[in-house]
């Protein structure tokens, strides 16, 4: 069916395994990528108590189009993959697993459905990770997203000329969270480029250690 377009493919693990996992993050790999190119970043973070789970997109692309493009542009394919997370974190509930447990990590086109996901289903997470992302929709957006994140930790981080995502959806994207109820840092860098940095691993990294007092 056409809104199944990512719903075959294969979903790689790191970790403990779900029997085991203290906790779970959901990794979501940008475009040109796949689901081993973002679970490997899993080794940085050096944590024996989480599982990883990356699901791999179609031709290696969740949607064709850029991100602040009209929402129907990437239509079906942005539906397809938010339903890939959807139906990941309602196996993760069904072992069990809660969602202030569930942790969401995202490159890229990653971060920003991470982050799209995050908004549209407000509820308390383990923490959510857009790295190089921002809400999705065309410039003068009005996001109306009902719920409350409740204090989910979000961390935001992008350089300042990423010619894919522009600084001020970033920014947006972080007062948003914020009206959501999140609890956002916001890390802008000069002369990153499209790329992820040790500051924002180690950033990561340190949200996860808190979750776990």
């Amino acid at each position: 069916m056409e809104h199944d377009i990512h719903q075959e493919q294969q979903v790689l693990t790191a970790g403990v395994s779900l029997e085991d996992a203290q906790s779970v993050m959901v990794m979501l790999h940008g475009r040109g990528a796949g689901a081993f190119d973002i679970l490997s970043l899993a080794q940085e973070f050096e944590d024996k108590e989480f599982a990883y789970l990356a699901p791999q997109a179609a031709q290696n692309s969740w949607y064709p189009y850029r991100f602040i493009e009209p929402l129907e542009r990437n239509e079906p394919w942005l539906s397809s993959a938010l339903q890939v997370i959807e139906d990941l974190i309602a196996g993760l509930k069904g072992r069990g697993i809660p969602a202030e447990r569930i942790f969401l990590l995202g490159f890229s086109q990653g971060a920003c459905l991470a982050l799209e996901y995050a908004a549209r289903n407000a509820q308390r997470y383990g923490a959510v990770f857009g790295l190089s992302g921002g809400l999705i929709g065309p410039p003068g957006t009005q996001w109306d997203f009902p719920g409350s994140l409740q204090g989910t930790p979000v961390f935001l981080g992008c350089s300042e000329g990423d010619f894919h995502i522009p600084q001020e959806r970033v920014i947006e994207s972080a007062e948003k969270l914020k009206a959501l109820g999140a609890e956002v840092t916001l890390k802008l860098y000069p002369d990153l480029g499209h790329t992820i940095n040790q500051e924002e691993i180690d950033i990561v990294r340190e949200i996860m250690q808190k979750s776990k007092r």
